[in-house]
């Protein structure tokens, strides 16, 4: 599961509060905040639930009503919710992208511009972008999450790649050298779309100038050849037998037969995944430890290629505050942002927080690999699919995946996006 939050993959069983819950959010009083999450077991869990007891001992009168939804059922449950906002979370996990933008425009998001605190606006300065809108800010983001290539030091080794690729050539000599080895050397799992779509997503950003890519993904102006020059990228890929076996049928993260599972357990050698791949690798190894041998590099640069050098793509997590909701869910949002608890959800997440001063928490070194990029980048794109909104992100990976199984072109992929936004 991609984590249209940030570690989503190591969330699971939903724990959902009766409803009737919902809908007395804003309709209670000003000390009591309904808060939506969802991170629904472990570590994850738990932080939220040390979080909010922490919130109510600071602000004696305050209760916070938390409400755990699993991720999958997440976006149904608070859009309807927030229809009407008397009837919404105070506070919840924003969507992201578009689909944070078409909740702001309806006018069920909160302008925090104004109202986050200094700690904020200054350690967070970088990833507040992420939750900008039209130039106001309408969430605080708790980490950042950008994506790369995770592999076996040990595969490598044993194909003989001695250092790891940084151009598209050198990754597809990496592949011929995995391949003659007899490993699988990209592990796909094409059957839930998105990780497919992740190779398109990135070729673009290699491929198409900075102002190309943004004019698709703000515009939907998709008239630049760089769009299909990146799908013709991914079928080359495809054509060179890059990918396991059955990957149109393999799932991304569920079992040791997933894409995840194969690069757990050494039977591919790379999978291009997000910032949570260490703790579903975790999940999925035989004595259910970290993979010992695992790395991570940044995604190649493409030869001829026009994109921004070191231009970074992925998640970021933020949570936004309903318009009706007292100054206590704004105060809520305001201690997310305290260094204590970004480094407590750096540990907790085993991710990269949000707040540049709670990166020395972080000890894994392939994170610490990830926050040197980020360091040395202007910017990070979110994920192409959640920037352009579920309509057209939706027929982007619908296209990758036909062109993947013989039903398309790259051209085809393009044309996918263009008709999805004509319709609106």
């Amino acid at each position: 599961m991609k984590f249209k939050s940030v570690a989503a993959a190591t969330l699971a069983v939903a724990t959902l509060f009766g409803m009737s819950a919902c809908g007395t959010s804003n309709s209670a009083d000003d000390n009591t905040i309904v808060f939506w999450h969802n991170a629904t077991s472990g570590d994850g869990k738990q932080y939220w639930e040390d979080f909010a007891k922490a919130f109510e001992e600071k602000n004696p009168g305050v209760t916070v009503h938390i409400e755990t939804i699993q991720n999958e059922d997440f976006e149904g449950k608070l859009t309807t919710a927030m229809q009407d906002p008397s009837s919404g979370p105070d506070v919840y996990m924003a969507l992201g992208g578009a689909k944070t933008k078409d909740m702001v425009d309806a006018g069920q998001a909160m302008d925090l511009t104004d109202k986050i605190s200094d700690t904020i606006k200054t350690q967070m300065a970088s990833s507040l972008s992420s939750t900008t809108y039209d130039g106001k800010i309408y969430g605080v983001p708790v980490t950042v999450q950008p994506g790369g290539i995770w592999y076996s030091k040990d595969l490598f080794k044993q194909a003989g790649i001695g250092e790891v690729p940084t151009t598209f050539s050198e990754l597809k000599d990496a592949v011929k050298k995995l391949r003659s080895a007899g490993i699988d050397p990209i592990a796909l799992g094409g059957k839930d779309a998105w990780p497919a779509g992740h190779w398109y997503y990135w070729l673009s950003l290699r491929e198409c100038s900075t102002d190309a890519y943004n004019k698709g993904v703000n515009e939907k102006d998709f008239s630049d050849e760089c769009w299909t020059k990146a799908g013709e990228d991914l079928q080359e890929l495809a054509d060179m037998d890059a990918f396991n076996e059955g990957y149109l049928t393999t799932t991304a993260q569920q079992g040791a037969s997933s894409s995840a599972g194969l690069l757990a357990n050494h039977k591919a050698a790379m999978e291009l995944m997000g910032t949570w791949e260490p703790g579903v690798l975790k999940d999925l190894t035989p004595d259910k430890q970290p993979m010992a041998d695992l790395g991570f590099f940044a995604f190649p640069s493409v030869d001829g290629g026009k994109g921004e050098a070191g231009a970074l793509m992925g998640a970021a997590t933020g949570f936004s505050v309903n318009p009706e909701a007292p100054q206590a869910a704004i105060d809520f949002v305001n201690f997310m942002g305290e260094k204590e608890w970004q480094e407590k959800y750096a540990t907790a997440f085993s991710t990269i927080p949000a707040s540049v001063e709670a990166y020395d928490v972080v000890a894994d070194e392939n994170l610490q690999q990830i926050i040197e990029a980020l360091n040395n980048s202007d910017d990070m794109k979110l994920w192409m699919d959640t920037a352009l909104g579920g309509n057209i992100g939706n027929a982007l990976n619908a296209g990758i995946v036909n062109m993947l199984s013989g039903q398309g072109t790259p051209a085809d992929i393009v044309t996918a996006m263009k008709d999805a936004a004509a319709k609106g």
